[in-house]
This record gives structure tokens, sequence and C-alpha cells, in this order.
């Protein structure tokens, strides 16, 4: 059974960092690629960013890029986002997800985590 669990959100001030952390079971992790989304309140689900299975190809959405680096460690089955720079407009639930397809503004992917919450406040 492919599991996906996310960890590391929090509350933190605008300006402030956060790591999220998904830990991955139940299938070849370093054979996938991986990416993490996210779903602000009363809007729709987001690309954030995805990274291939040998972590060299990395991408991100326009509004995250330059704040916020994805990373993988395929000996622990791990993958990471580390997020910088936060604003209010971050704030949302991120998840981690497998095999992830973008076509305009959907976003389909295999499998997906239940998500870790990140918000972003004074």
């Amino acid at each position: 059974e492919v599991q996906l669990v996310e960890s590391g959100g929090g509350l933190v001030q605008p300006g402030g960092s956060l790591r999220l952390s998904c830990a991955a079971s139940g299938f070849s992790f370093s054979t996938y690629a991986m990416s993490w989304v996210r779903q602000a309140p009363g809007k729709g689900l987001e690309w954030v960013s995805g990274i291939n299975s040998g972590g060299s190809t990395r991408g991100y959405a326009e509004s995250v890029k330059g704040r916020f680096t994805i990373s993988r460690d395929n000996a622990k089955n791990m993958l990471y986002l580390q997020m910088m720079s936060l604003k209010p407009e971050d704030t949302a639930v991120y998840s981690c997800a497998r095999a992830c397809t973008v076509i305009g503004r959907q976003i389909v992917c295999d499998s997906w985590g239940q998500g870790t919450q990140v918000t972003v406040s004074s």
C-alpha cells in the first residue's frame, strides 16, 4: 500500500521559514517523480514544486520560485520542501504527491498524502 505522510507544518510569522517532510512507503520511491501541492482555504489545488526520480531536475511554481527548495533522499525514502521568506498567501494545506501531471490548472497525481497545515500569520 502506498503511504505518504507529511510533517513539519505549523504557524510561522511572515518572513519565517519551515521545512516540510514527506515519508514515503509501500512503493519504490527512487523510481518516481514527486511533487508538493497545496490548497489554500476556499481555493483550488495548486502545484508548488516537483522533482524527478533521481533528484537532478526540479521545478517550481512562479509564486514560490526563489523562496522554496524541493529535495529528496532516496536512501531514506524522504521528500522535503524548504520554505523561506514565507508570506501570508502561502497559508495552505501542503501535500506530497506521486507521479503528478499538471495540465493548465488541473493536477492529476496517482497518490496523495493527507497533508500538513502551514499558516503564515503575525
